[in-house]
């Protein structure tokens, strides 16, 4: 492991912090887009002995930092939803694969929206976690603030952007 995270390390300072390049339409947020991401990371990695792997297994995600010499790996995998329209899989394989690779490489960036994500309410009993996928913006155009926090759990920061739509 000690020669893995001599190499990761060496990585890290080079690659530093990542411009976060694509627009999500719907929270007018930004995020990475996992080609330029990988664009990015992968030469540096390579360059420092290392590989990226990003197998699904068992139902999970997973990002594998592999050292080329050693054999060593550091692994971040998060469990999909169960999810039957393929489509909507796609993207959730996507989210996971950028998300499960910027946690592992702990990526820093540029323009973070963290301080949005940290305000997320507390789960009330019969209600679900609004996620703001395309599908349930068109189900819910129109629909007033208010009546999205009587059905969801939702912040109020996602409820202003939603309204701005």
């Amino acid at each position: 492991m000690k020669e893995l995270l001599k190499n990761l390390s060496a990585a890290k300072r080079e690659i530093g912090a990542i411009s976060k390049d694509s627009r999500n339409p719907f929270f007018k947020s930004k995020y990475f887009d996992i080609n330029q991401l990988l664009e990015h990371v992968e030469p540096v990695l390579e360059k420092n002995g290392l590989i990226i792997l990003q197998p699904i297994t068992r139902g999970f995600v997973c990002t594998v930092i592999l050292d080329v010499k050693t054999g060593e790996e550091i692994l971040s995998e998060i469990e999909l939803p169960n999810i039957q329209d393929p489509q909507k899989l796609g993207s959730a394989i996507t989210y996971y694969r950028r998300y499960t690779l910027a946690s592992l490489l702990a990526l820093q960036s540029t323009d973070d929206d963290a301080n949005l994500a940290s305000k997320q309410p507390t789960p009330t009993p019969g209600k679900k976690t609004f996620t703001g996928t395309d599908a349930t913006a068109e189900k819910l155009k129109g629909t007033k603030g208010e009546d999205l926090k009587a059905r969801y759990i939702i912040t109020d920061s996602q409820i202003k952007k939603y309204n701005e739509l």
